[in-house]
């Protein structure tokens, strides 16, 4: 390892990581507002269940090289272009996220749902308050997952010239010097573990009873269903109390 390196070239390596984090989280968002539409109609319409995540899951398995190639003559940008990695992180987050999505649907229980209905919520105010709140959790889990991917997968746009932390792999390949690379393989797993902890965080913020669902024995399966039910319940009920009446 050499420190000297390190130290002259510090703002390179910030440089890229930034450049790493701006092609990273644009996917992350774009998978998330696709892939939940997704998993919800995955859950309410159960004959297209398997073919909505089928060919969602079958994203993920086209060759990100591949993919990296034929975007531009799809898109028309250029092949440096960083809409092409912005694109095809998209497309393996929403194929990574979709499963996730619809079990998290899956999970609610039917009395929350049907509380808010007798309550007088329209569909989509149900799903928006009461149902997208408590597949929270399971949706999180699987958006940590996107996260991770997308911020490993970002590296390989740099063999098509898309700088990122991944310029630290191929150029130090190509100079046979191991402290870039190493450089760019802690940079590009801090960079992860930063992401991941801004997402758990969100995730207390946004879903504190998911915290609380998992103090005490309410670890088990059918304690974290019944507390998460009490929750829908009772912020259904609240909002109902405060204007959520037809």
């Amino acid at each position: 390892m050499n420190l000297d390196w390190l130290l002259s070239h510090a703002e390179e390596i910030a440089a890229l990581a930034l450049q790493h984090a701006n092609l990273s989280w644009p996917p992350i968002v774009a998978s998330f507002i696709v892939a939940v539409p997704l998993g919800w109609l995955a859950h309410r319409l159960p004959r297209l269940r398997g073919s909505i995540v089928g060919v969602a899951g079958l994203l993920y398995a086209i060759p990100s090289l591949a993919l990296f190639v034929v975007l531009p003559l799809v898109l028309g940008t250029s092949v440096l272009s960083r809409t092409n990695v912005i694109v095809a992180m998209t497309l393996y987050g929403i194929a990574l996220l979709v499963r996730s999505a619809a079990d998290g649907f899956d999970s609610v229980d039917p009395a929350v749902t049907n509380s808010a209905t007798a309550l007088g919520y329209p569909a989509w105010k149900r799903v928006c308050a009461v149902e997208l709140p408590l597949a929270g959790p399971v949706i999180l889990g699987g958006l940590r997952v996107v996260s991770a991917s997308t911020i490993s997968l970002v590296s390989v746009g740099a063999l098509v010239g898309v700088k990122s932390l991944g310029t630290l792999f191929t150029e130090g390949f190509a100079r046979s010097f191991p402290t870039q690379i190493i450089a760019g393989v802690a940079g590009t797993v801090l960079l992860a573990v930063l992401f991941d902890l801004l997402l758990v965080a969100a995730g207390r913020v946004a879903m504190p009873w998911a915290k609380a669902g998992k103090t005490g024995d309410a670890s088990s399966p059918a304690r974290a269903k019944t507390t998460a039910a009490g929750a829908g319940r009772g912020a259904a009920a609240s909002a109902g109390r405060d204007g959520g009446k037809p």
